[in-house]
């Protein structure tokens, strides 16, 4: 039997496409005695007519590659599409060394393990790039024996 203007009419009331609506194969002698939008309304309420989900992309692939790459995986050449620089920039890379250094200065000069001139110092030749980390800082320091209250 032709449910074509059912299936129109529910398809407005429940603002969805006309293939997203699904008429109960059951009933479908039923529905089609239906014609007004009010029996349409009716149907609806009795569940003869429905809404279908709407189909969406699924995402199992793309998180599960995503894991890989958390991993290390699928980064090689052929994945790549930017130099070295545009992927890890040299700005990003200067700003992860170089606030540790300041952070740990400040610390050492606030706790007065060291004096402020060595701190104006050490903050000077931290911004020439002097030490590639704190741990580089420290070993300086240690070196020139600049640190207090530390048994060398």
């Amino acid at each position: 039997m032709d449910l074509k203007n059912q299936r129109r009419m529910a398809a407005q009331i429940l603002k969805c496409g006309e293939n997203r609506v699904w008429i109960h194969p059951d009933y479908t002698d039923d529905v089609s005695e239906k014609i007004t939008r009010s029996d349409i309304r009716e149907a609806i309420q009795q569940r003869l007519i429905q809404a279908r989900q709407k189909k969406g992309t699924s995402r199992t692939k793309a998180e599960r590659a995503r894991l890989q790459r958390k991993k290390g995986r699928r980064r090689g050449h052929g994945s790549r599409k930017g130099g070295q620089k545009a992927r890890y920039p040299k700005k990003e890379r200067w700003i992860k060394t170089i606030r540790p250094i300041r952070e740990r200065l400040r610390e050492l000069r606030d706790s007065g393990k060291i004096e402020v001139r060595t701190y104006r110092e050490f903050y000077r030749k931290s911004k020439g790039g002097m030490f590639k980390s704190k741990a580089h800082l420290e070993h300086q320091l240690r070196s020139q024996g600049l640190l207090k209250g530390e048994a060398e």
